[in-house]
C-alpha cells in the first residue's frame, strides 16, 4: 500500500497537464496519445492506452491474483490515474474489470501500486456475485466519486469513494484490463448503503451498433429493456447474500447522455483535487 509521501512524491512527477489532467471538450489539445512523466523513466513518451496490455500475475481466483496494464517494455501503468479519460470526440477510455457473462467480483485496487486489477474480498474470502453480470463491466479512469461531497440531485449521497463505473451494453465479451473506446449513453444513480454509486451506461465504438446509439433513448429502440435489465441486476444482486435491494435516485430512472456526462465531468474534476493533494487521500494510492 503507498504511504501518503510516495503518493505525494508521486504525485508530483506524474500527475500534471503533460497526464492529460483537466482536458476539455472542444480543447485543441485532446487527443488519444498523452504525455506522461514516471518516476524512473528519463524521457517524456507517448502513451497510447489502447496500446497497453494485460498482464497477469498469479493464478485466477486466488487471493494473490493481480491484472497489471503494461506497454511493450513490461512497464506498469494504473488503469486508473494513467489512462487518459478523454479520447477525443466525446468518446472516452474503459477498463474492463469484470468481463460479461462472468461472476468473479473483480475491481481496481485502489489502495495498492500501479491499482491492478484483483478479486474482491470479504472476510477474507474471494467474492462472486450471485450470478453471472451480462454486460461488460469496469471503470471510466481519471474518475472518483467523492466521499466527503453531497449530491444535491441524489438524496444528498456522498461519492462511495471509487472510480466511476461503467456498464458497457456492446455484443463483445471483452477481457480483464482491456482499453475501450466507448461513448456514454446514459447513467443511473444507484445509492448502495447510503452512498452514490454512478452507473455509466456505455457502447464500444467496435461494436456492429456503435452508430446506431447517441442517447438513452436509442438504448431502447436497439437494445430493448436492457436499462430495465441493467438496473433490476444492480438492484437486486444482494438480495441472495440476505441484504436489502438497492435503490435508484433521479426517480428510479436512467438519465439522458448530456447528464451522463455532466456526471464524468464532475467525477473527473473531483480526480484531479485528489491526485493534486487539494482533498486528503487516505489509504487511496496515488502511485
Amino acid at each position: 500500500m503507498a504511504t501518503a509521501v510516495t503518493a505525494s512524491a508521486t504525485a508530483a512527477t506524474r500527475f500534471t497537464r503533460l497526464a492529460g489532467v483537466g482536458l476539455r471538450h472542444g480543447s485543441c489539445r485532446l487527443r488519444t496519445a498523452v504525455r506522461f512523466q514516471r518516476p524512473g523513466l528519463t524521457t517524456t513518451a507517448l502513451l497510447r492506452p489502447t496500446e497497453l496490455k494485460p498482464k497477469d500475475l498469479g493464478q485466477p481466483e486466488t487471493l494473490d491474483y493481480r491484472v497489471f496494464l503494461v506497454d511493450g517494455a513490461g512497464r506498469k501503468f494504473s488503469p486508473w490515474h494513467d489512462v487518459p479519460l478523454r479520447a477525443g470526440d466525446g468518446v472516452f477510455h474503459f477498463i474492463v474489470e469484470i468481463p460479461k457473462e462472468s461472476s468473479a467480483k473483480m475491481e481496481v485496487a485502489t489502495d495498492e501500486a500501479f491499482t491492478p486489477i484483483k478479486q474482491d474480498t470479504k472476510k477474507g474470502n474471494l467474492r462472486y456475485y450471485p450470478y453471472n453480470i451480462n454486460w461488460n463491466y469496469g471503470l471510466l479512469p481519471q474518475t472518483w466519486e467523492d466521499p466527503t461531497a453531497a449530491n444535491a440531485d441524489v438524496e444528498g449521497a456522498l461519492g462511495d469513494n471509487d472510480p466511476v463505473d461503467v456498464v458497457e451494453i456492446g455484443e463483445r465479451r471483452a477481457n480483464i484490463g482491456d482499453v475501450l473506446r466507448v461513448k456514454p449513453l446514459a447513467a443511473l444513480a444507484m445509492i448502495d448503503e447510503g452512498e452514490l454509486d454512478w452507473k455509466i451506461v456505455a457502447i464500444s465504438l467496435d461494436d456492429p451498433k456503435a452508430a446506431l446509439v447517441n442517447d438513452v433513448d436509442d438504448v431502447e429502440q436497439h437494445f430493448p429493456g436492457t436499462l430495465t435489465a441493467i438496473r433490476d441486476w444492480f438492484r437486486d444482486y444482494k438480495i441472495p447474500d440476505g441484504k436489502p435491494a438497492n435503490r435508484f435516485g433521479l426517480g428510479n430512472k436512467p438519465t439522458s447522455k448530456a447528464y451522463a456526462l455532466k456526471v464524468i465531468e464532475e467525477t473527473n474534476e473531483s480526480w484531479e483535487k485528489l491526485v493534486k493533494r487539494k482533498i486528503p487521500a487516505g489509504e487511496l494510492s496515488l502511485a
